[in-house]
């Protein structure tokens, strides 16, 4: 049978979603299958609409098809490609924040973090008056092309991209063969599993050895991404408490902040806030962002719902950098009490919103989100 070794990884897969031990409740469960469809759609998308010798960019990451705490933010593009072979990157810069390029030599797995053989944004790349751009590479090996496109901004205007590989350009591939959708089908399911065991494994890392309701100092983000600093922890709350965030307004053309589950995915971002850019927040008089990080409603405008989640993981991200981000660019974390909220909001008064201010910009959010989709 064909789709055998997929269905048999699907059945691994499901086991290991199972056993995590983070499950403490029916819903951590649920979420946990709804994650691993994603990743069965996702990874069937990577290995069937793919043809190794006429590339094109694809999208493995997205709100329906999430892993690697994937930031509300960002689109995400990607192929395969060879060594020794041309490609050309053609496109035209929309109106987003950042576009970056980078080259990895291999894949993410539970085992390490992939080298990154390139890393650098559209500011390295001729971009002609009319947003059109051109970039000409040939790797030495076998690597991974990934190309994000940030928003500060979603009412932005997404750009285009194109890939083409020189020498087999206006080719066209072979006809299907048995052979190729047997390896389709095994490839897909690899894929399933290894994505899996990589996103449980990568949080022990990178977060739990922070301590709990804290988080740390900006760092150049773990995988060479060009121009990137990130701040990272994790966060446990009981139905009373709420963790206040405290940041600079920022001088980096990008500033994101999210909340992930403990399956180091996003939460639900369109029809919740579940994540703030410096666009989306209020600033304070006193040039500060104060977030609220609980799962109570505390009225104010940058409360981040944890949607049920006790547990998770809090992210910043700065891109486009200009200069070394310190200490005293990030975030500082107070764990109170949620009747105690105000005293903790020194501008309480002009942070509140009403509710059907907050169901505005929630619908906000859900249309932006509909403009830029990508399936």
């Amino acid at each position: 049978m064909f789709s055998q070794p997929l269905t048999e990884a699907i059945a691994e897969a499901e086991e290991l979603v199972k056993a995590a031990p983070f499950i403490e409740s029916e819903a951590d469960l649920l979420e946990g299958l709804q994650y691993l469809a994603g990743g069965i759609a996702a990874c069937t998308h990577l290995a069937f609409d793919y043809e190794r010798d006429h590339p094109f960019l694809q999208s493995g990451t997205g709100p329906f098809t999430k892993m690697g705490l994937d930031n509300p933010d960002t689109l995400y593009f990607g192929t395969r490609v060879l060594g020794g072979h041309e490609y050309v990157v053609t496109g035209r810069r929309g109106t987003t924040t950042d576009l970056s390029f980078q080259l990895l030599g291999g894949e993410y797995t539970d085992e390490g973090v992939p080298v990154s053989e390139a890393a650098f944004d559209d500011r390295e790349l001729d971009v002609a008056a009319d947003g059109t751009f051109e970039w000409r590479f040939t790797p030495t090996g076998p690597s991974q092309l990934v190309i994000r496109e940030v928003y500060n901004d979603w009412s932005a205007q997404r750009g285009t991209l194109a890939i083409q590989r020189v020498d087999t350009a206006g080719t066209a591939p072979p006809p299907l063969s048995r052979t190729t959708i047997e390896k389709r089908y095994a490839t897909a399911g690899k894929q399933l599993v290894q994505r899996v065991k990589t996103w449980l494994q990568f949080p022990q890392w990178f977060y739990f050895n922070i301590p709990v309701n804290t988080m740390v100092a900006p760092r150049l983000t773990p995988g060479g991404l060009a121009t990137q600093y990130s701040s990272a922890g994790h966060y446990e709350l009981a139905d009373d408490q709420a963790l206040v965030i405290t940041l600079p307004v920022t001088d980096a053309p990008y500033l994101g902040f999210q909340l992930g589950s403990l399956w180091y995915i996003s939460l639900d971002y369109i029809n919740h806030q579940t994540s703030l850019n410096a666009t989306q927040a209020q600033a304070d008089p006193d040039g500060k962002i104060r977030i609220v990080v609980s799962d109570r409603n505390p009225g104010v405008t940058n409360w981040c719902e944890t949607l049920g989640h006790r547990k998770g993981f809090l992210q910043f991200r700065w891109q486009r950098v200009s200069r070394a981000l310190t200490e005293a660019d990030g975030p500082t974390v107070e764990l109170v009490d949620f009747d105690k909220l105000p005293a903790s909001l020194p501008y309480y008064e002009s942070n509140k919103i009403s509710e059907d201010d907050w169901r505005k910009r929630i619908a906000q959010r859900q249309l932006q989100i509909a403009n830029r989709m990508v399936g």
